[in-house]
């Protein structure tokens, strides 16, 4: 049992978390105070007495990892901050205000958050993501998930508890305030931790399952979690929505609004305190965290004319990169022999992650390994990483450096049919903040794009094509983030074709059909579709005042989009095209040709705007 002088003191802080949570919300008119309620017991004595860190050193590689996954419980964690001493009482009540660091959602402006987290059933995918970081880097730190019980509906926790599961992922525990309520209402299993208790179990989950409001339980499932190995733990603790107070306590309405009668609530809770928590930092012996070796890089190269698909050209380029840079990482979603992730994977095995066919994983593990200061490349079908947009988007949110590669892209994949083709990518990607999309047309473009990646900051995305291509680039070009080639030019210009990727190519042959009937036009090579190369695309505009966009993508938010965006305040005509019907089953070639963007498509459409 816990000495009596304890158990006083975790009474008090836990009250002092609900009064500040109150606070908080009541400041700001809005928020979700009960939800941070029924968790402020959990949170208390693992500050106390489980978590290792080391706040005057948030970058410390010996830190333990807390992430809320139920990030709408942001007043629970920012209370505390102030009991750790981190932030003010002032600062506290600037929660939800304009230009505070205390945003309604927990995000990484803090810098003792890694990740941003209230888009539900992400945390412990990126936290099983943080851990398997942890067994790569060979270092102790245990990393803490708080779950809402409402989030465990998605689907994504189930990919995360299959692969933390089958990894024998021991350093990671999930915590889970089983409050019973959700927003509407009672959650699917109510207060039944049984049912959560067999699913984790098959999973082959360590699970504990407790009174969240005992704290003598709740630090004995806590360093049971710590202490369990070869297996992730997940704590299921049975606890009371708006514990404390009356008016809220156990009560279905009161979910995601601050009380009605805070000073009531805060005199139900005994009054305002002063309790402060002393965080432990980790062992000052622990090691820096393990690197592989490093390598002088040779991209793979490629001769003009030969004919390469740029998938090919992605994976041997990994390979380069992977032996250059030791702290590259590559995920892949069961398709590595198609996408060519396993030209990496074979040679560096224990960098390779086989995620298989959960993209929410995929994307998720590769936000938690940036946390931790990997690079990590994430490759699969184009079309399949739509599945994972939410974690894609929540990445930008997050600020997160991760690399995604979109193989198998537009009707040129040939005759799998539209399941498989990815044609809303690049419109995709493009919303994501922050983000970076790239389209290379050739080997050596994929190669040289390939390693400007690993510089990058946000989301990065680069597309590949199925089929060969030819190598139109000499080896060792760069090509910048945010420019293009211009591949065809002269002062009798009357249009200006505009490609990417596959339809570079037809461009390229729609341009010497035309030039064969005195109709002479440029052609641009935009492989950097955001940032877009403005400066190119308003000299086309302002000289032959007649774009032509090719895209072997949907019509919206792709290529076509983006030069509009660029251009459209400077008036040229522009056309468009795009795949617009719904494709069927044939050749590479023909479903260009069926979808109109070939060179035959290209060739009318130039003469129709003339």
């Amino acid at each position: 049992m816990m000495p009596e002088r304890d158990l006083q003191y975790l009474a008090a802080l836990s009250a002092q978390l609900r009064v500040d949570s109150v606070r908080a919300a009541a400041e700001a008119g809005s928020g979700h105070p009960t939800s941070s309620m029924s968790a402020a017991d959990l949170m208390a004595v693992l500050f106390s007495c489980h978590l290792r860190y080391d706040f005057d050193n948030p970058a410390n590689p010996a830190n333990d990892h807390l992430i809320f996954s139920k990030g709408h419980a942001s007043p629970l964690l920012y209370s505390l901050y102030k009991a750790a001493g981190v932030i003010t009482d002032e600062e506290l009540l600037s929660f939800r205000k304009r230009g505070s660091r205390l945003e309604g959602h927990p995000s990484p402006r803090l810098p003792w958050v890694n990740v941003a987290t209230g888009s539900l059933g992400q945390g412990l995918p990126v936290g099983v993501g943080v851990a398997m970081a942890g067994r790569l880097e060979r270092l102790p730190y245990q990393v803490w998930v708080l779950c809402g019980d409402s989030e465990l509906a998605e689907g994504s926790i189930w990919e995360a508890a299959e692969h933390a599961g089958s990894e024998g992922l021991a350093n990671v525990t999930a915590i889970v305030d089983v409050n019973r309520l959700g927003q509407r209402g009672p959650t699917r299993h109510g207060w039944d931790t049984g049912a959560y208790a067999r699913r984790f179990g098959a999973f082959g989950w360590h699970t504990i399952e407790i009174d969240g409001h005992d704290p003598g339980q709740i630090d004995y499932a806590l360093t049971d979690a710590r202490n369990t190995r070869r297996r992730p733990t997940v704590i299921l603790a049975k606890t009371r929505k708006g514990e404390g107070v009356l008016e809220v306590e156990n009560r279905e309405g009161a979910h995601g609004k601050a009380l009605k009668d805070p000073d009531k609530a805060v005199d139900e809770l005994g009054g305002r305190r002063s309790v402060r928590i002393d965080v432990d930092k980790p062992d000052k012996e622990v090691a820096a965290p393990f690197r592989f070796d490093s390598d002088g890089m040779e991209l793979p190269s490629y001769a003009v004319g030969e004919r390469v698909a740029t998938r090919t050209a992605y994976g041997a380029a990994l390979r380069a990169l992977g032996a250059a840079r030791g702290d590259v990482v590559a995920l892949d979603g069961e398709v590595a022999d198609s996408t060519k992730t396993e030209t990496f994977g074979k040679e560096f095995p224990e960098r390779f992650f086989e995620m298989y066919i959960a993209e929410q994983q995929l994307v998720a593990a590769a936000v938690g390994m940036q946390v931790r200061g990997w690079k990590p490349y994430a490759a699969t079908f184009a079309a399949f990483l739509t599945r994972a947009h939410d974690f894609i988007r929540m990445a930008g949110v997050s600020r997160a450096d991760i690399r995604l590669v979109g193989s198998h892209a537009g009707v040129a994949i040939g005759e799998d049919g539209p399941s498989q083709m990815g044609l809303e990518d690049l419109a995709m990607m493009r919303t994501v903040h922050g983000s970076t999309v790239l389209y290379p047309c050739d080997a050596n473009q994929t190669a040289a794009l390939i390693a400007e990646m690993a510089e990058l900051e946000g989301v990065s995305y680069l597309r590949t094509t199925r089929g060969d291509t030819p190598v139109i680039y000499e080896p060792g070009e760069r090509f910048q983030v945010g420019g293009s080639r211009v591949l065809r030019h002269t002062p009798g210009d009357r249009a200006t074709i505009v490609a990417a990727g596959v339809t570079v190519h037809e461009a390229l042959a729609a341009a010497d059909d035309l030039g064969a009937e005195g109709i002479q036009v440029g052609v641009i090579d935009l492989y950097s579709i955001k940032p877009v190369d403005t400066a190119v695309l308003t000299e086309a505009a302002t000289t032959t005042g007649n774009l032509i966009t090719v895209e072997d993508h949907r019509v919206e938010g792709g290529l076509g989009d983006a030069v509009m965006d660029a251009v459209c305040e400077l008036g040229p005509r522009v056309v468009k095209l795009a795949v617009t019907d719904l494709p069927g089953s044939a050749t590479p070639q023909e479903q260009l040709a069926d979808a109109r963007i070939d060179r035959a498509a290209i060739t009318a459409a130039v003469k129709r705007l003339l």
